[in-house]
């Protein structure tokens, strides 16, 4: 954005803050209205034939951009990844301490990758895994929704889950 004598063009098409316009002039004449004003010309819209500045406070404005940009950010939603891991043995109870540890993950908002780790000879039952993983997806329907269904990678089975959008 170029304001002040970094405006080139010739004559321009000047707007006042309050968005009255006075018209079509030299960028000389515009800046001379500008600093009797003690406010500053910006060039707005510069494709325009002829390029539309305005007569206005740019520290102000750049300071109230600033500040929408800043109220944008904070209506934006960062999901975090937290993860839980299983073995395909995994006892009853001990199922149960995870699953309610990725129940609170994704109450608090965030995604949640369920890791089951095989070893050695577990790895030729990968179905067991897939089941637990399921198992796990059944338990937690009411308040997620699969975002990746499980799959095999190596010696893991992943699955990732999202909580569900608020209605």
């Amino acid at each position: 954005m170029r304001i002040n004598e970094e405006i080139r063009a010739r004559e321009i098409r000047v707007v006042v803050d309050g968005g009255e316009q006075l018209g079509i002039m030299s960028s000389r004449e515009a800046l001379q209205i500008a600093a009797e004003r003690h406010l500053d010309l910006v060039e707005i819209s510069p494709n325009a034939k002829p390029p539309v500045c305005k007569i206005m406070d740019f520290g102000k404005y750049r300071y109230e951009q600033q500040k929408r940009e800043k109220e944008a950010r904070k209506k934006q939603k960062t999901f975090d990844i937290k993860e839980v891991k299983l073995r395909p043995g995994i006892e009853q109870h001990d199922f149960e301490v995870k699953l309610k540890n990725a129940v609170r993950f994704l109450e608090d908002g965030d995604k949640v990758k369920v890791t089951i780790m095989f070893r050695g000879r577990e790895l030729s039952h990968p179905e067991l895994g897939e089941v637990l993983l399921n198992r796990m997806a059944d338990e937690m329907k009411e308040l997620a929704v699969v975002e990746r269904v499980p799959k095999l990678e190596g010696k893991n089975m992943i699955m990732i889950v999202a909580p569900k959008p608020k209605k």
